[in-house]
């Protein structure tokens, strides 16, 4: 997680606990989109701390459509925002909606909230687009105070936010994300390990590599975090990094240049 000034983090868990009520309320009354924008922009101004006349746009033209808030610093659009309304269950058609607005804007991060539960995702522009969900928080059942909610706004508040930033936390969650972890279970170097071991576990014990593997990934890892889409793409950067790591292993290490010998003048 990005550095949190502490000023930051207060500031959320104030705004986080005034705005859980006002979130009841709405809740109670069942308000409508428009009306659940108006709250979420407010949301957006108090607790992450951005202009709201200058910084939150609504109706953000993109390509023909209309993301329903946009959030802008200068020239630069850090996310574009669907909104449901406050009693609406997010969906996958949500969630393909405010992924297509990013995608055609060329912008990098998207939330799909309805003021209680938020969803932040990663937009990742291959052919065909895609997306990860990176955060996500229910504010009806979590502490203003709690790392969850620090964690949250204070990644996608004003004053953290940049894309390296968020590049980084990005890569943090997918490093200790599930299906990344499967995938190292099932490297070779993890494997290697898991044969060394059982051969001191019992005398004349060889196992073959394969067979360790085939263990591990049909009787100790879930089969769904050794398929799909998200498991290839976890395996991919797994195997990216092993070979990263054995290139600079192989690389000789830089040697000083020897200094030249000093010439001896004869008298």
């Amino acid at each position: 997680m990005a550095r949190i000034p502490a000023r930051v983090c207060d500031r959320i868990s104030q705004q986080v606990k005034k705005f859980q009520k006002t979130l009841v309320d709405a809740t109670k009354r069942d308000v409508n989109e428009s009306d659940t924008a108006l709250i979420i922009a407010e949301m957006i101004a108090e607790i992450m701390g951005y202009k709201k006349l200058e910084e939150i746009t609504s109706e953000y033209a993109v390509r023909g459509n209309y993301a329903d808030l946009a959030v802008k610093v200068g020239n630069d659009v850090r996310f574009l925002i669907e909104v449901k309304a406050a009693n609406t269950e997010l969906k996958e058609s949500h969630v393909t909606q405010v992924v297509n607005y990013g995608a055609n804007q060329g912008v990098d991060w998207a939330l799909l909230t309805n003021a209680t539960r938020w969803q932040a995702y990663k937009i990742s522009f291959d052919k065909p687009v895609d997306r990860t969900l990176v955060m996500e928080i229910d504010l009806a059942s979590v502490s203003p105070k709690s790392d969850e909610v620090i964690e949250f706004f204070g990644n996608l508040s004003r004053e953290v936010f940049t894309p390296s930033s968020m590049t980084q936390m990005f890569r943090s969650k997918q490093a200790m994300g599930k299906f990344s972890i499967a995938a190292i279970l099932l490297s070779d170097p993890v494997v290697a390990m898991v044969r060394r071991e059982l051969k001191r576990l019992a005398d004349g014990l060889n196992p073959d590599l394969d067979e360790i593997r085939a263990i591990i990934e049909n009787d100790v890892v879930k089969r769904e975090l050794t398929e799909g889409e998200e498991a290839k793409a976890a395996e991919k950067a797994v195997k990216k990094a092993l070979r990263k790591a054995a290139k600079e292993k192989a690389e000789p290490a830089p040697t000083a240049p020897v200094p030249p010998t000093p010439v001896v003048q004869m008298k």
